[in-house]
């Protein structure tokens, strides 16, 4: 297949849901590492703030944002489908792209910064002066990797809510083990949309990063065995569930969204609506609203009340609404079981769009 090039790094939480979505795909790709010449020439040029990964497709084009990117291939390349034929399937992989973008982010920051900070402040400054000494590259990374550090305060993640962000996280790697050891994958037997989402935190950070990495092996060498699988691109010719059904044993999984993030989310909302009572077709959403209550593994806290976790959530009540009358009774059979009826009734009130690569009202 033609080729395209990857702008990202080994270390980035979303440029490994890209890779191994592309490995899987069996595509020829260049991964080319950011530096600055990189963000100055590339990234800032064609997207206009600091971010990645980046995709520059074969005729030149540049995508940016994991499921546009995403998108993007599927469109050229639709065989094999990421996307389960199953309408119910394809909503639950986007209720779990919610999930492992947005909330695994916390243990996926949490363990990163509080346990691996020495060590992936070396693999920033390897990626960024891959020329300097080790001591040089140390100091820079660790300056490169302040922004990244400053976010885990933000994102609520203190001495008062480690010790439930760290319970919950075992306990999602439990619910993904015990599932593993009827499925090799999330629908089946080979990787789909929703194994691709978790992948992003689940390698980059919890497994590639060396003491989170001993936690995972740990608690559940199986989804450490998944982890290595994923980003590989194995099992191309695998198969996936048929009769469009969720297995039982996922319903742990989509239960700890159901109990922990979707009281945000709701939140979230409450406050995209406050902002967007004076905002205009065109806008550019914030970042974050401020911020809102959270519980992890019990623990009681204040997180980021981010934007595109609304974008993220609004791709998967879209697919919600377009069900058929009887896909749509399974669906809800299945948000019943996993205790999150409130997403039949939930409304974003405003559509939301990405223009220039930025998060806007449409």
């Amino acid at each position: 297949m033609t080729n395209f090039v990857l702008y990202g790094s080994q270390a980035s939480l979303f440029t490994g849901k890209v890779r191994g979505y592309m490995n899987w795909k069996g595509l020829t790709y260049e991964e080319k590492a950011v530096d600055e010449t990189i963000m100055k020439t590339v990234i800032l040029p064609h997207v206009g703030w600091p971010v990645i990964p980046v995709l520059q497709t074969p005729d030149g084009r540049v995508v940016q944002d994991t499921a546009d990117i995403i998108a993007e291939i599927e469109a050229t390349y639709p065989e094999p489908s990421v996307m389960p034929a199953g309408p119910v399937q394809r909503f639950a992989s986007l209720l779990m792209q919610v999930f492992a973008d947005q909330w695994l982010l916390l243990p996926a920051m949490h363990y990163r910064w509080n346990y691996n900070e020495d060590w992936i402040s070396t693999e920033f400054g390897r990626s960024t002066a891959p020329d300097a000494s080790a001591t040089e590259q140390h100091a820079i990374g660790k300056k490169r990797g302040e922004k990244f550090r400053a976010m885990v305060p933000l994102l609520g993640i203190d001495e008062a809510t480690i010790p439930g962000i760290e319970s919950s996280y075992e306990q999602f790697l439990s619910e993904f083990s015990t599932h593993l050891e009827q499925h090799d994958y999330v629908f089946g037997s080979r990787p789909s949309f929703a194994d691709f989402s978790l992948l992003g935190p689940l390698y980059a950070h919890l497994y590639r990063d060396p003491a989170s990495r001993e936690v995972m092996e740990r608690v559940a060498p199986r989804v450490a065995r998944w982890t290595e699988r994923t980003i590989s691109g194995e099992d191309r010719d695998g198969y996936l569930i048929g009769n469009d059904t969720i297995p039982e044993t996922l319903e742990p999984l989509f239960r700890r969204h159901s109990a922990e993030h979707l009281p945000v989310l709701a939140a979230v909302n409450t406050l995209f609506d406050q902002w967007s009572a004076t905002a205009s077709s065109g806008d550019e959403l914030p970042r974050s609203f401020g911020r809102v209550p959270f519980t992890a593994g019990g623990s009681e806290g204040q997180t980021l009340a981010l934007s595109f976790s609304l974008f993220r959530l609004q791709a998967a009540l879209d697919a919600l609404q377009g069900l058929s009358d009887s896909d749509r009774a399974n669906a809800e059979g299945f948000l019943k079981r996993i205790n999150a009826e409130e997403l039949l009734s939930f409304k974003i009130g405003k559509l939301l769009v990405r223009k220039n690569c930025k998060l806007c009202l449409a």
